[in-house]
This record gives C-alpha cells, sequence and structure tokens, in this order.
C-alpha cells in the first residue's frame, strides 16, 4: 500500500513527457513534408537576401525598411550563414511549429488533464494554417512559439513563480513582431476572468511595463515605414469569415465539429476554484478573440490586419476543441481512460485525412504569392548572355537577381546605380532618368524583366525612372521575343531602325 502512490507518480512521468512529444513529432512529420520546393517567393526572398549580409548592412537596412522584421534577420544570419539554401531558410519556422505544437498540449495538460493536453496539441499540429506558415521563411511561426511560451509562463508565474521568465519571453516575442503585444491585452482578459488578487495584477503590470517598454522604440521606427503596409484595406467579413475557417477548420466537415466542441467548453460553469488559477476556458478564449478582434478594430481606420499576423492566436482553438471533446467523453459512460485518448487521436487522424489534400495543395509554389523567383532565374540562365543589358520594371523585380543570381550573372543591370546591400535598401538605388537614357542611347537591344501588372496599359508608375524605362522602351524599341513565367515576364526588345544610334 505504501508503494502504491509511487507507482501511480511514476506511471505519471512518461505521459508527462508523451503528451507534448507526440504533437512534436507529428508537426516535425508536416513540417519537413515538400519543405524543398525549389523555389521562393518575395518575402522569402527578402529573408534570404536581408539575412546574409552582415550586421552593420542589416542594422543600416532598418532605419529605412522591415524593422518590423530586425530581430528575425538577425537570427536567421548565423542559420544561413551554415548553407545557404531553401531548406535551411525554412527549417527554424518547422522547428518552432513543432514547439508550439508542444507547447500548446503543455498548456492543455496543466489547464485540464492529459488527454486534453494531447488533443489540442495534435489539432494545432494538423491544421493547415500552421502548416503552411511552418514553412514559410519569415517570423510568424517563431512568434506563434514565442506567444504560447508566454501564455504559458503566465500560468507560472500566477501560481507564484518569479514574472521575469514571462516578460524576457514576450519582449522577445514582440521584438520579433510588434503585433504580439496585443497578447497582453488577451493576458489582462484571462487574469480578469480568473479573478486574480492583488498581487498578481501588481507583478503581471509590472512585466507588461517592461514589455511595452522595450517594445516602444521598435514600433516608433516601424511606424515611420508604415508605407510598406499600405496595400493592406479595412477587413471585413469575409476577413472575419476566413480567419474563422483558418483557424478551426477550412471546410464544413471539421469546421462545424469544432465549433460545437467549442461551444461545449465555454458552456457553465468554468470551473473557476479560488487559488487554483485561470481556467482553461479563460486562457483559450481571450487568446483566440481578443488579438485578431483589437487588430481587424484598428484596421477600420488604419489599415494593418493581415491573418498572418495573428497566427499566434490560433494556439486558443485547438484548446477548447480538445476541451470540449473531453466534456462530452466525461459525459458519457465511463470507459478506460487510454480508450478515451486513443479514440480523440483517432479523431484527430480523421482529421487530418480530411484536410491532406489541402496540406498536399499547400506544398506547391502556387500558394506561395503567386511568384516563384526560380522560375525568373532560370528564364533568365536560358536566355540571356554574358554582357547583355538588362531593365528590372519595377525596381522590386531585382529580388528574383538578389535570390538567384546565377541566372543574371555577367549581365548589365541598366538602371542600378548602388547595389542594395552598400546602400541599406532592399532593391538597390537606381539611377535618375538622364543618367538612364544615356545608358540606353548606344544599345541596339535590352531584355525587360517585368512583373506582370506593369505590362498592362492601366499602369502608370509613380517613380520618375520607372516612368523612363516604360518609355524607352516602348517608343525606342519594339518588342521581338517573350517568355512567362512564374509572375514574371522576360521580353527582347530590339531598336526599331528609325531611332538607331
Amino acid at each position: 500500500m505504501i508503494n502504491k502512490p509511487m507507482n501511480k507518480e511514476m506511471n505519471k512521468k512518461p505521459a508527462a513527457v508523451a503528451v507534448p512529444v507526440i504533437p512534436m513529432a507529428v508537426m516535425l512529420v508536416i513540417g519537413c513534408w515538400g519543405l524543398d520546393r525549389g523555389g521562393m517567393w518575395r518575402d522569402e526572398a527578402a529573408t534570404f537576401q536581408v539575412a546574409r549580409r552582415t550586421v552593420p548592412q542589416i542594422w543600416r537596412l532598418l532605419h529605412e525598411v522591415d524593422a518590423v522584421h530586425g530581430l528575425y534577420y538577425l537570427l536567421m544570419r548565423p542559420v544561413l550563414a551554415v548553407h545557404p539554401g531553401e531548406v535551411l531558410l525554412r527549417l527554424p519556422s518547422v522547428l518552432a511549429a513543432a514547439a508550439t505544437a508542444g507547447l500548446v498540449a503543455a498548456l492543455g495538460s496543466r489547464l485540464a488533464r492529459p488527454r486534453v493536453g494531447l488533443w489540442a496539441g495534435l489539432l494545432y499540429a494538423v491544421n493547415p494554417m500552421v502548416g503552411h506558415y511552418a514553412q514559410e521563411g519569415r517570423s510568424y511561426a517563431m512568434v506563434a512559439a514565442g506567444a504560447t511560451g508566454a501564455t504559458l509562463l503566465l500560468l507560472r508565474a500566477v501560481g507564484g513563480r518569479s514574472w521575469m521568465p514571462y516578460g524576457v519571453v514576450l519582449a522577445c516575442t514582440c521584438l520579433l513582431h510588434e503585433f504580439a503585444v496585443l497578447l497582453l491585452l488577451a493576458h489582462a482578459a484571462t487574469l480578469a476572468l480568473a479573478r486574480v488578487p492583488r498581487r498578481v495584477w501588481a507583478g503581471w503590470l509590472c512585466a507588461a511595463g517592461a514589455v511595452t517598454s522595450v517594445l516602444l522604440p521598435l514600433a516608433l521606427l516601424s511606424h515611420s515605414q508604415s508605407a510598406q503596409v499600405a496595400w493592406l484595406r479595412p477587413p471585413g467579413q469575409g476577413s472575419v469569415d476566413q480567419l474563422v475557417r483558418q483557424f478551426t477548420g477550412p471546410t464544413d466537415g471539421v469546421l462545424v465539429p469544432c465549433l460545437v466542441l467549442m461551444y461545449v467548453a465555454l458552456l457553465h460553469p468554468w470551473s473557476i476554484s479560488p487559488g487554483r488559477g485561470p481556467s482553461l476556458p479563460a486562457v483559450a478564449l481571450p487568446l483566440l478573440i481578443v488579438p485578431p478582434a483589437i487588430l481587424m478594430t484598428v484596421s477600420q481606420w488604419s489599415p494593418l490586419y493581415d491573418a498572418r499576423y495573428v497566427l499566434y492566436a490560433l494556439a486558443g482553438a485547438p484548446l477548447l476543441v480538445a476541451a470540449g471533446a473531453d466534456r462530452v467523453a466525461r459525459a458519457l459512460p465511463r470507459p478506460p481512460r487510454a480508450t478515451v485518448a486513443a479514440a480523440g487521436v483517432l479523431a484527430v487522424a480523421l482529421v487530418c485525412a480530411h484536410q491532406l489534400p489541402l496540406l498536399r495543395q499547400d506544398r506547391s509554389m502556387a500558394q506561395r504569392g503567386g511568384d516563384n523567383l526560380a522560375v525568373a532565374s532560370a528564364l533568365a540562365a536560358r536566355e540571356l548572355r554574358p554582357g547583355d543589358p538588362v531593365l528590372f520594371l519595377p525596381a522590386i523585380g531585382r529580388r528574383s537577381a538578389l535570390a538567384y543570381p546565377k541566372g543574371f550573372r555577367g549581365t548589365r543591370d541598366l538602371a542600378l546605380a548602388e547595389s542594395a546591400r552598400t546602400s541599406g535598401t532592399l532593391y538597390g538605388v537606381e539611377t535618375g532618368p538622364a543618367e538612364l537614357r544615356r545608358r540606353l542611347a548606344g544599345l541596339d537591344h535590352v531584355w525587360l524583366v517585368a512583373e506582370p501588372y506593369t505590362l498592362r496599359p492601366g499602369w502608370h508608375p509613380d517613380s520618375p525612372t520607372e516612368r523612363t524605362k516604360l518609355a524607352l522602351v516602348e517608343r525606342e524599341f519594339e518588342p521581338r521575343r517573350e517568355l512567362t513565367g512564374s509572375g514574371v515576364t522576360l521580353r527582347l526588345y530590339e531598336r526599331r531602325p528609325t531611332t538607331a544610334p
């Protein structure tokens, strides 16, 4: 009889290890599946070329653009120093997503019971939106890991531990992407729902103040660069519907059962007991609702919302779904616990199988911003010869040459005055209209590497240099050959006989 409690405690240890490890392993498999897609899209290309610069060059760039991604670029620099390639570019995101799946499982175990953690972690791992950003060479999967880790540290601090780890992790997460600061408001809602004592509020306010102070310089700098997100539009009902499907299930076969189970999880009572800390709904619901709701509301006046900016809020959905499933299981005649846990795992496997076509489709470059910069480089390698003059229209079209320089090796970039690295810009500094006319004057042909929209009649560039490129090739040259790839048009122009130099 004396050994029985000890044996019971020993049996809990393997379960405590398995609960986060199993979802992490599943997420690793899904994340590594099709990781090398044979090309980068434009945002990944920005990471790839900036993270291979020196620290002073990155620091100079951040004062002009992309300050919000500064810490991520610095973290990726030693990674790409090992081997600059697409797999290593995306591998940190895969590892971060796997860590997040384990942290979601740990949250579910702490707030409810091990099987809830196991189900929630697995649901997170098989979510198509998670799988998408797990394979993206950007910071969003890392931000999700930091936010989930900070939520777990919040519970530890509420239980009497130090607030410092919570503040440090959340500050680093906000520096990875400043919109993670909305997590502070979600955590404030959690503390309010849990009716924590004043000493807890005092500790949280100190941590929140420290996080805000650390983030403030970055927020001021990135605000001066807000033109970078001028393409965003105020979100409407369509954005809300899309986010609900991304967070819970993209198809009705998954969406409806998940919403029902979330409703079951939110039914009263929430089992809030004095001294026990926040309940699972009190943690998961604010995490799920508060950051997207605030960002969407603010974006009605100043558009800032994009679903990837609130990826970290997704962790609340699987926690609520798993909690609802647990309530249903406890309401039924009691089968063995192992049977219940296995049934939940089987249900998640069916969800994964149902969404497998979406996961497979997401491995194609067509789902990644609509362009494949490797295709542009391959076209150039096939058609261009050393010494050929090239114009990029617009200047951001140069990203294909920066990401995959092999295809453009030996060519002459006619409009470039100063390279991206030395100028502290993403795509370099271009020459003025007069110098561009001089450089084009003695040429009998020129290759145009153009974004497809620039060749449409209704496009009117703002830059004088861009207008000069377009005017000169249309007035003094005529098109001879055209090749089209994924998001790029390569067109050969030859000088008209009437404008021979």
